[in-house]
């Protein structure tokens, strides 16, 4: 043990050697990625240079169509001529028959009324499809960039080829200053990998002193002596490893001390967790167990004692002892039957000596059948938060994109865009603002500002207000009948005037939308012993009977697809059964598939003579 180590076998010269290794890992990947994007950022840039604009490229289409090819290759030189492609690059104009009809190059002009030779030129004549690729001439050692673009004529829905441009470029100079960067890279590298050799060196030195003392002081300790103190340089970790070395000795007697004590307490701790615990021995067979894991799994704990664990779990079918030994997982097991649910999260663990001999295994069950059922919930309704948004961000998105790329110079369709846009970012507001609206509900912060209310007047105030839009729209998308039908008696209830038009306004707009064009909503208001009931029947297509128990869950829609396109964003009808549930009412549907549906709210209601109204006002 008190060998002498050698360099190469010490830590300080493998910290040095791993840290001139990262070093000049790091500078190699750097380097080869900087290289790498300086390409492409180089070639990028060149191939947009020598690149025609669209304006070019539409002039160039309008000369091609030209009768008069004298004037039309005129002016094909006068465009190319005028052009800023950096004037290394070499262009041809060619129409759809392969005959050249102009070139930038002022020494190159005789090749103008010839027929092209290029293949590249005819596939792209014969297929429509741009062709670009890099070459080299290995006879001039040189490399070209060359790009074979189609001009294309839109008429209406038609598109016809009328020629193409023929562009090539001499990337030497790209190539040329790309290289004598990488030269001045490899020189910067080349500095930083020496410096930080240098300084590897001296911080390995630093981290090895420290290391060296508690080396000499843990066999110290192996050898029983605790007397000795290691010397602490500072409060870093090689600080915090020497503290621990100190603390060593004093621990090691007191653990001993401490081994009787703790036992006691983990049977008391095991008497009284919330969660069940199995141990078992290493044949699988159980040898404790508590009493809570004895409640869930509806067993005495003497019954269990002996027993496979894999039988006491009921897991047997689907896994082995060896299966739990070498694999120790966490299952989900269920117990649920029709008189209650319980399911159960069960964690293995095995214990082993330090020799790696394993006694046995240890279980602990958790009941997470609430959990299980909370996540569910939160699952669903994450699920279709995502989904109602992500429907108008994607059509929002797509139409301003649409407008980034020219649409909004065009007069008729930006303004179209425009009030898409607009609807379905209100949309998205309308959503959220039902969405705060919900949780403040379910926290129990939403005020409800109660007071005497005439029902009838109210009533009457929402159904005129749909009336007062169907006469002020002089081209209805929809027309529709209201019909009343009141009790005469006026009734005074507790309401939230705010709250509860907004439930009538969300009852009103359900059964315009689904009301076929001419039908007729049928309003009625009267009241029994105890309760005044308010029911709005449609003439629509009515619900389903399988989707009626969850027409008031958030989000839920039966017809998904025209309820999006609606507007409706599947909260409406949760959030008018909260309002009324805290009006401490209840609100209900009924429909037949084809004939209709009608909601219902029911509000508690005592009749009040003149001088209880009297005392009110």
């Amino acid at each position: 043990m008190n060998n002498r180590i050698k360099f190469y076998q010490s830590i300080k010269f493998k910290i040095a050697l791993v840290f001139a290794l990262v070093l000049l890992l790091t500078l190699e990947i750097v380097g080869a990625v900087f290289v790498r994007q300086l390409e492409h950022q180089n070639l990028s840039a060149f191939t947009n240079q020598v690149q025609l604009q669209s304006y070019v490229k539409n002039s160039l289409t309008t000369e091609l169509n030209r009768s008069n090819k004298t004037l039309a290759n005129r002016r094909i030189k006068t465009i190319l001529n005028d052009s800023d492609t950096g004037n290394t690059a070499q262009i041809q104009v060619i129409d759809n028959k392969g005959t050249i009809r102009g070139t930038n190059q002022v020494n190159n002009q005789a090749v103008v009324g010839q027929k092209t030779t290029d293949n590249d030129v005819k596939n792209v004549i014969y297929s429509g499809h741009k062709v670009e690729k890099n070459t080299y001439d290995s006879s001039s050692n040189t490399r070209y960039y060359t790009l074979v673009s189609p001009l294309i004529k839109s008429s209406g829905n038609n598109s016809t080829l009328v020629g193409v441009i023929y562009t090539k470029a001499n990337l030497d100079p790209v190539y040329q200053n790309i290289n004598s960067i990488t030269v001045i890279y490899l020189f910067a590298a080349s500095i930083a990998i020496i410096l930080g050799l240098l300084i590897s060196i001296v911080i390995s030195r630093a981290i090895t002193r420290p290391i060296e003392e508690m080396k000499k002081q843990t066999m110290r300790i192996a050898r029983g002596d605790y007397s000795g103190q290691v010397h602490v340089y500072g409060n870093d970790e090689l600080g915090q490893l020497a503290s621990a070395v100190n603390n060593l000795s004093v621990r090691v007697e007191e653990s001993h001390e401490s081994t009787e004590s703790e036992r006691r307490r983990l049977d008391s701790v095991l008497a009284n967790m919330t969660d069940g615990v199995l141990a078992t021995d290493r044949r699988g067979n159980v040898i404790i167990i508590n009493e809570t894991a004895a409640s869930f799994l509806d067993m005495d704990e003497n019954q269990a004692m002996g027993k496979s664990i894999l039988d006491v779990l009921d897991i047997r079918k689907d896994y082995s002892l060896r299966d739990l030994l070498e694999k120790p997982d966490e299952l989900i097991l269920d117990f649920s039957s029709d008189d209650h649910s319980l399911i159960l999260h069960a964690h293995f663990s095995l214990i082993q000596r330090e020799s790696g001999f394993i006694s046995g295994l240890v279980c602990v069950l958790r009941d997470i059948t609430e959990q299980q059922r909370i996540d569910a919930d939160r699952k669903q309704f994450v699920s279709n938060v995502s989904h109602e948004l992500r429907t108008p961000l994607t059509s929002v998105r797509s139409y301003i994109e649409a407008l980034h790329d020219g649409a909004w110079k065009d007069p008729k369709l930006a303004p179209k865009f425009l009030k898409v846009t607009q609807d379905e970012t209100d949309r998205m507001i309308r959503m959220i603002n039902d969405l705060l609206t919900l949780s403040r509900m379910d926290s129990g912060t939403q005020k409800m500002d109660v007071e005497l209310v005439n029902i009838n007047e109210l009533f009457n105030y929402v159904l005129n207000r749909f009336d007062m839009i169907l006469k002020k729209d002089e081209h209805p998308a929809k027309m529709y009948t209201i019909k009343r039908y009141f009790t005469k008696r006026d009734l005074w209830v507790d309401l939230d005037t705010d709250r509860f038009t907004q439930v009538l306004d969300n009852l009103m707009n359900n059964a315009i939308k689904y009301s076929p064009d001419g039908g007729v909503i049928t309003c009625r208001l009267y009241e029994t012993r105890n309760k005044v009931i308010l029911s709005i029947s449609d003439q629509g297509l009515g619900i389903p009977r399988k989707d009626i128990p969850h027409i008031f869950d958030r989000f839920y829609r039966v017809d998904k697809a025209r309820s999006r396109q609606q507007g409706g964003s599947g909260l409406g009808l949760a959030i008018s059964k909260e309002v009324v549930e805290a009006l401490h009412g209840q609100l209900w549907a009924e429909s037949v598939e084809g004939k209709g549906s009608t909601f219902y709210i029911a509000l508690p209601y005592e009749p009040l003579g003149e001088e209880d109204l009297w005392d009110e006002v």
